[in-house]
């Protein structure tokens, strides 16, 4: 990769609006903010509000305050149409017209790290026509690093296997509430060189928050995974660490794992992770979490 990625970074779904509409000056203000936290690590996607976050994000990095030597990620894979119509397309003359389409907006001449995006129910096209495509891409300068970004960690796993793959973007499958890319994804990571990013920490927010009203893996949350997450909450607090902070540092036991990213929506919600990442947590309260079965005890062992 030409670019070290940053351990902390920030994800814009949620100014690109998702699940609720986020203005024009608090999206720049969260960029603002992120840059403010020496935050120089910026992940996005097209999907992402139609356009808008990508959009936003070019806006905010290009007048004033923005970072120095950003390193951008972004995706490709779905092209946008008219009326928020999103359509699959993973030819090459797809996958460039998708960069291109993301440059302009970030008003870029190119990413540090392009991910294919949820491309799990199409092996065959990423085989035939969409790897080969985002390789040209970065011999070309137009992108420094290329893998893939995606929710679930056996298919990902599998495209590790078989591809000379940069990085890769898990989310959601390595939490404190859900170990799955343990099973498979990570150990493979390691083994290959393969950098991994994790978002979803918070798993759409419950981890935020514990409440009935957080959501969980983009749904509300059960009753039964709520509980779990107010337990994990308690024993956090035994040791005085918020949530929030084992959340974001959760991942950086397993060796694999170079970088978390954190979707926030507003300044605020910046301030408060990036104090989370700062915040200090005694191996005790890993041990805790391990007995609780929040933390696999394998990462504690080595």
């Amino acid at each position: 990769m030409r670019a070290e990625l940053p351990r902390l970074g920030l994800g814009t779904a949620p100014i690109g609006n998702l699940f609720q509409d986020v203005s024009e000056q608090d999206a720049a203000a969260t960029v603002a903010a992120a840059v403010q936290e020496g935050v120089t690590y910026f992940d996005t996607a097209p999907r992402y509000g139609h356009g808008v976050a990508e959009e936003r994000l070019g806006r905010a990095l290009a007048t004033g305050g923005g970072a120095a030597e950003p390193v951008i990620s972004t995706k490709a894979g779905w092209l946008l149409r008219p009326g928020q119509k999103v359509v699959t397309d993973w030819t090459e003359r797809g996958i460039r017209q998708s960069l291109e389409s993301s440059l302009e907006r970030l008003r870029r001449p190119s990413v540090d790290i392009l991910y294919l995006h949820d491309p799990d129910d199409f092996p065959e096209d990423v085989r035939r026509t969409a790897y080969p495509a985002v390789r040209r891409l970065r011999e070309e300068g137009l992108a420094g690093a290329v893998g893939f970004g995606m929710n679930h960690s056996e298919p990902l796993a599998a495209y590790v296997a078989e591809f000379d793959v940069d990085v890769v973007l898990i989310a959601g499958r390595f939490s404190l509430l859900d170990h799955d890319a343990l099973t498979t994804l990570l150990p493979l990571c390691l083994k290959t060189g393969t950098a991994v990013v994790v978002g979803g920490v918070f798993n759409t927010g419950l981890l935020a928050d514990p409440r009935p009203e957080a959501m969980f893996d983009y749904r509300p949350v059960p009753g039964g995974v709520l509980a779990r997450a107010e337990r994990c909450r308690a024993v956090c607090a035994e040791f005085g660490v918020p949530l929030a902070a084992a959340a974001v540092q959760f991942p950086f036991l397993h060796p694999a794992v170079r970088s978390v990213v954190v979707g926030c929506r507003s300044a605020a919600e910046v301030k408060d992770n990036a104090a989370a990442w700062r915040t200090d947590i005694p191996p005790e309260l890993w041990r805790r979490l391990a007995e609780e079965g929040f933390v696999p005890h394998e990462l504690l062992d080595g």
